[in-house]
């Protein structure tokens, strides 16, 4: 077992650090996740911005973040070493202003008002302190910069191929509602036309959509389902208030 910086993140198993780096999380996940975050703001995203990816693994996503968003300066923040290493390597690889350091997403090593775009990618289900990371998220966002958070849902994290395949603390586990009630708890703003609940076919852990793709089965509409994924663009208020 790696040393770990964090006791309140639930560390990867083996073949979830390998699954971070394949091309279907790469191609079928984050780059998805991305567009449709994009696709999500109501006016366009702050030009020249400092963008964090919080949880940001071994830095795959560090491409996909420059092509749609161009920011300024991309920083990276996680809290397993190996990974870090990862991500400055991916950094390195990359060329141009991509700074990677470890942290937990509980105590963030960002001064306050810091960061115009905060990318929140399936690392929020791992969290044992989700309050305390939201608050985290909440307090180096500059007022009006943009949360991007990408979840998965207890529907998805509680079925028997996720147990036995990833790791995660399950008592922190929320519904699609329950995420969205949290971030305005918090105190950040969204719009029904800043969320979206993508059904992918690798989020359908029964069958990985496979009756529906064979034309065997109608997906369930919206409203219909049990919602396994939301991403969300919130906003920081102009005038922030600490909830």
């Amino acid at each position: 077992m790696r040393p770990f910086l964090s006791d309140s993140y639930v560390e990867e198993t083996r073949f979830g650090f390998w699954f971070l780096r394949s091309h279907t999380w790469q191609h079928h996940v984050l780059r998805v996740a991305i567009d449709d975050l994009r696709g999500l703001f109501s006016e366009p995203p702050p030009g020249n911005a400092v963008l964090l990816d919080t949880g940001c693994g071994q830095g795959k996503s560090f491409q996909y973040l420059r092509r749609v968003f161009a920011p300024a300066q991309l920083l990276g923040n996680d809290a397993d070493p190996l990974s870090v290493e990862l991500s400055n390597a991916e950094a390195r690889r990359l060329g141009g202003d991509i700074r990677v350091q470890g942290g937990d997403c509980a105590h963030l090593p960002y001064a306050d008002a810091s960061v115009d775009l905060l990318f929140c990618h399936q690392t929020f289900h791992h969290l044992v302190e989700q309050e305390k990371a939201l608050s985290e998220f909440y307090r180096v966002l500059k007022p009006g910069g943009y949360l991007l958070f990408a979840e998965s849902t207890e529907a998805y994290i509680d079925t028997w191929v996720i147990r036995w395949l990833f790791r995660h603390p399950m008592h922190v586990q929320k519904s699609a509602s329950g995420y969205l009630q949290m971030l305005r708890d918090q105190g950040f703003e969204f719009d029904t036309g800043n969320v979206s609940y993508p059904y992918l076919w690798w989020s359908r852990s029964r069958d990985f959509g496979l009756l529906e793709r064979l034309k065997l089965r109608t997906p369930k509409p919206f409203g219909q389902r049990e919602e396994t994924l939301v991403n969300v663009v919130a906003r920081k208020p102009l005038q922030a208030v600490t909830p």
